[in-house]
Formats: C-alpha cells, sequence, structure tokens
C-alpha cells in the first residue's frame, strides 16, 4: 500500500509531544512490514536535514499563490519531505510565540494540507491512504471532497483521521473561511463549524472515511459529553468509523539495555544498573542519596489536563510521608509556580527543572523508582509505556490509554502500577500510600519492577492494527467504485 502521513511534528525533526514520538515510529515500522510510505510536515527553523531540493510547489491559498520549494530526506528507511515556506515556518516555536498561540495558524496549517496534496499529485500514482494527525491536518479530507472533488488523480484515495487529542481543535473565526479556501458553495457551514467558528477538527471528523484514536478506552470516553470537547455529538454520528489502536512504544529509542543517555544501562535480567541511574538522576538534579525514599518522576507538559491540580493537596503530603520528587516540563506558568513553591518548601526531596530535555526525559524514566500520570484524561499515554520498559512503576489515573496499559498491583502479586479512578487528591495519596508500602518490601518491589519490564508495548501490534484499518479503508472504496 501507499500510505502518506501528513503531520504537524515528527521525530526527529519537529517534536512537542507524543504525537512527534508517534509519528517518528509508526512510519518506520509500517516500512518494515513492507509498505511504502512517506511523511509531510513543514520545514521549520533549525531543521537543517532534508538539503536536497525536489521540487518547487505554487500552492493557491486564499486569495494568493505561495511558491514553496520542497525538500527531501530519508530517515529510518521513510521517505520525508518538507514543506519550506518561511513566512509561515522560520518561527521559533512550532505553534505558539512564547505563551500565545501564531495569529496566522490557520493559514500556517491549511498551507502544510494544500502543499501535500499538491506533492503527492508530482508522483506517477496517487496515495491508496492520506493519514492525517490531529487538527492542523484535518482539511486534507475536506479539501479532497471539495477542491479535489473532481480531480481524477485522487479518485481513489482514502483518508484516515487520527485524533491525538480531541481538546485541541484549530478553531479560528467564521473570516478565517477564505483564507484557508473553504469559502466553497459545497460546504455547509454546520459540517465545518462550531460555535460560530472555523473548526478544523470538526472538519476532519466530517469528511474523513474513517477516524481513529490511539486508545481503546479513549474511543469510548470522546463519545461523552465529558471527554468530548464539544464534538461528542459529531463523534456519535461517525461512531461506525471511529476505533482505537493503542500507541505503541520506540523501544529502539527507549530501552534501557541499550539507552546511550543513562549512567548504566540494565535489563529485567541485571536491575543493578537502576540504582546507579538513579545515584546518577539525584545528583542531576541535586538532591541527596537516600535509598529508603521512593524517587518519584514527572516528565510532562505543564497543564490542567495531565492532573497538576490534585497535587497542591496531595504532593506536600506524600512527600512528608517518605517520597522525594524530581519534575521536568515546560507549560503553564501556574503549574511552573507551583512545583518551584514545593522546591522552595522541600529543598532536600523535591528538584525541578523547568525545560525540555530530551535526555534528561530518559534519566527521569531510569532513574526514578515511581512515575507519577495523575491526568484529567489521557488519550494514550507514552510515558507511562516508556516507565514499564524502564522498571520504574506508574502511579496513574484509570482514565484513556492509561487505563488500557496499566493493572492495578493486587496482594497476589500481579499488576503493573497502581491506579485511581476518581479525579480526587484523597485518592491519588491513597494510590501513593499503597506504592510506599510496596516499595518498603524490597522483594516485592523487584517482582512488581519485573512485572512492568515484562510487558509488551512495541509498535508491532499497533502498526498491523493500522494495516487492517487501510486495507478496509481501501475495500471500502472499492465497493462503492463498482
Amino acid at each position: 500500500m501507499r500510505i502518506l502521513f501528513v503531520a504537524s511534528e515528527v521525530v526527529p525533526w519537529a517534536k512537542t509531544g507524543g504525537l512527534g514520538d508517534v509519528l517518528g515510529a509508526l512510519p518506520k515500522r509500517l516500512r518494515q512490514l513492507g509498505q511504502q510510505v512517506s511523511v509531510v510536515l513543514p520545514r521549520y527553523r533549525g531543521i537543517e536535514a532534508g538539503r536536497r531540493r525536489i521540487a518547487s510547489l505554487t500552492v493557491p491559498l486564499g486569495d494568493r499563490l505561495r511558491f514553496c520549494p520542497v525538500y527531501e530526506a530519508t530517515c529510518r528507511q521513510v521517505r520525508c519531505f518538507f514543506i519550506d515556506y518561511p513566512p509561515y515556518y522560520d518561527r521559533d516555536g512550532l505553534y505558539l510565540a512564547g505563551q500565545r498561540e501564531h495569529p496566522d495558524n490557520a493559514e500556517r496549517f491549511a498551507l502544510l494540507s494544500l502543499a501535500a496534496l499538491e506533492l503527492a499529485k508530482r508522483s506517477a500514482t496517487a496515495p491508496d491512504v492520506i493519514h492525517c494527525h490531529d487538527w492542523h491536518t484535518s482539511l486534507i479530507p475536506a479539501y479532497l471532497k471539495t477542491i479535489y472533488a473532481s480531480d481524477p488523480f485522487f479518485g481513489c484515495t482514502r483518508t484516515l483521521l487520527t485524533i491525538h487529542n480531541l481538546a485541541y481543535q484549530g478553531r479560528f473565526p467564521r473570516s478565517t473561511l477564505r483564507k484557508v479556501s473553504l469559502s466553497n458553495p459545497r460546504l455547509n457551514p454546520g459540517e465545518i463549524e462550531l460555535s460560530g467558528k472555523l473548526n478544523f477538527l470538526k472538519a476532519g471528523l466530517v469528511f474523513a472515511d474513517k477516524i481513529n484514536t490511539v486508545s481503546k478506552k479513549y474511543s469510548r470516553e470522546i463519545l461523552t459529553p465529558e471527554y468530548g470537547a464539544g464534538l461528542d455529538g459529531v463523534l456519535r454520528t461517525r461512531a461506525g468509523e471511529l476505533t482505537g489502536i493503542l500507541n505503541g512504544a520506540d523501544y529502539d529509542q527507549w530501552d534501557p539495555a541499550t539507552d546511550p543517555h543513562l549512567a548504566c544501562n540494565y535489563s529485567v535480567h541485571s536491575l543493578e544498573g537502576k540504582q546507579a541511574c538513579k545515584r546518577d538522576l539525584l545528583a542531576t538534579y541535586g538532591l541527596p542519596r537516600d535509598d529508603r525514599r521512593p524517587l518519584v518522576g514527572i516528565v510532562s507538559r505543564l497543564t490542567g489536563q495531565k492532573g497538576f491540580d490534585l497535587l497542591p493537596h496531595a504532593a506536600p503530603k506524600f512527600i512528608a510521608e517518605g517520597f522525594s520528587l524530581v519534575v521536568l516540563g515546560t507549560g503553564e506558568e501556574r503549574y511552573a509556580r507551583f512545583f518551584r513553591g514545593l522546591q522552595r518548601k522541600f529543598p532536600n526531596y523535591v528538584s525541578v527543572k523547568i525545560m525540555y530535555h530530551d535526555a534528561l526525559a530518559h534519566k527521569v524514566e531510569a532513574g526514578a523508582d515511581l512515575f507519577l500520570m495523575p491526568s484529567r484524561y489521557e488519550p494514550c499515554g507514552l510515558n507511562q509505556i516508556y516507565s514499564l520498559k524502564y522498571g520504574t512503576v506508574p502511579v496513574v489515573r484509570a482514565t484513556g490509554g492509561l487505563d488500557d496499559t496499566i493493572e492495578d498491583y493486587r496482594e497476589d502479586g500481579s499488576g503493573n502500577g497502581f491506579k485511581f479512578s476518581n479525579y480526587d487528591s484523597g485518592e491519588l495519596l491513597q494510590a501513593m500510600r499503597r506504592a510506599l508500602q510496596v516499595y518498603r518490601s524490597p522483594q516485592r518491589w523487584r517482582d512488581l519492577a519485573g512485572n512492568c519490564m515484562g510487558m509488551d508495548f512495541s509498535w508491532e501490534a499497533a502498526a498491523r492494527s493500522y494495516l487492517e484499518l487501510y486495507r478496509s479503508l481501501i475495500a471500502t472504496g472499492d465497493q462503492g467504485r463498482q
């Protein structure tokens, strides 16, 4: 199959979160399974790879023509194409200037979508499937059903839209319609607008041939008003075309046995190196060594989604009861202030680094004893999956992909983490106390770490599920043409 991925971020070229990790891993695995895979993304500032210029596109956007050179690079056997338009992409932030969204984000990602379609037309054969990701590329299905509806080149092409996080929808003023080439008489405002605003994600949900999200539980949760972010009604009308496929982990990048960022490599058969990683992490964060205190790690975007509203009540208590804490992340200033205040209150037990640092994230995964993810909602989550591989026991709220991947520890020794159900600081505190009780029994803790490291969440199963989904898309298209 010929599969074209279009996304706003792809590891190793651009990343702000799990979307980039997925786009770095899934195409590679599909290529290893024998598929023809390529990826299109913007050429952001700082992307020095892809210097081989292969084309120059003329893309009509709104009332202007945009002239976009295209560069190519190969990474992990996957061809990556970079759309180069400096007025839109030569900026410090992918989506934000400081704490504010770029005011022309609608045009920036509409251009990416249209340029990807124009680039596809340079090939001898159309893609079988265009796989779109989140709101940034959600206009592709709408463009194919309107602007390109009479173009025979795309007559056999089908679209799949993956929702990585429903909360981010690409909402813009209605006046943006003309700027992004959506003032088409075939478009019903109800199909692309929500609450009086143009909604990129809604357009994708309406026009994509199939939709999926990144865990089975999240695919059910988003059909409800609580998790549907205003789009649950639209999603319920497409429920027959909605599936959930759990993300995998790229164990080429996340494996304590081979991770180059660690002070000492280790495996499930030789856990001694994990203690060396803990000592290194404590030294990196300037905390004293104390083997009696379990070390909790957080690597996260600092946003309300991640459950940090529970911590002002719970964190001082579990730290006073025997935990230490290290934090790595960037995001909302209110949460950065909270963690800095916690560090001032417990200078020997809490250390915080408000920054993005990939190598340090690996060190936290390896050196911590527990990894905390008390999310309000979590479409999939990757850090709890990385933590399992590193023998770092997750403490999570039972939502979305966290619930799909973590089995609560039981007295018979089964399970691979600690879960709590309600979004409640008292329940979080109880989960931490249960973890502390097990930590104080070294053999039980080693067995629990072994349970974690024995889990397999590689991309193998997920990639094969995507292949089945692509095949069903193509088959549906074939039936429609008969």
